[in-house]
């Protein structure tokens, strides 16, 4: 069993989100090509893997920090707005986006919600054996 995080996160983000496209464990809804990524964009984004390469993330994250939220995943994949003349302000990302990955993950067994004193998503068995098992 080989801890991911020995891999750079790019390149293993990359090898998982195919992994989750090729497996078919989270599937692509047909809104997703309309809707910005977040209140600190101007425009939806134009890659097409982006729901893959999102999934991807969000389940690095949890496998690093163990249990998390939507709301910390909010903050973490949020970006700094334009806003003209004024000064710029931090924005979360969006959450319906985040909650939906969250929710197909779970249909697929990768993770499951946390039961505890902490909130949140953690990984299953499976999940954290399928993330060791891309870069092999």
């Amino acid at each position: 069993m080989t801890d991911i995080r020995i891999f750079e996160p790019n390149a293993y983000n990359k090898a998982l989100a195919t992994a989750l496209k090729e497996e078919q464990l989270v599937e692509k809804p047909e809104w997703v090509d309309f809707v910005k990524t977040g209140g600190n964009k101007k425009r939806p984004t134009t890659d097409l893997d982006f729901w893959y390469t999102r999934a991807a993330a969000v389940l690095r994250q949890i496998y690093v920090r163990k249990i998390v939220g939507v709301e910390r995943l909010r903050v973490r994949f949020g970006g700094r707005k334009d806003r003209g003349m004024q000064p710029p302000e931090f924005r979360p990302a969006a959450g319906k986006i985040i909650r939906t990955i969250l929710q197909q993950l779970d249909a697929s067994g990768l993770t499951e919600k946390s039961q505890g004193k902490k909130l949140g998503r953690q990984l299953t068995a499976k999940g954290k054996e399928f993330m060791e098992s891309v870069m092999k």
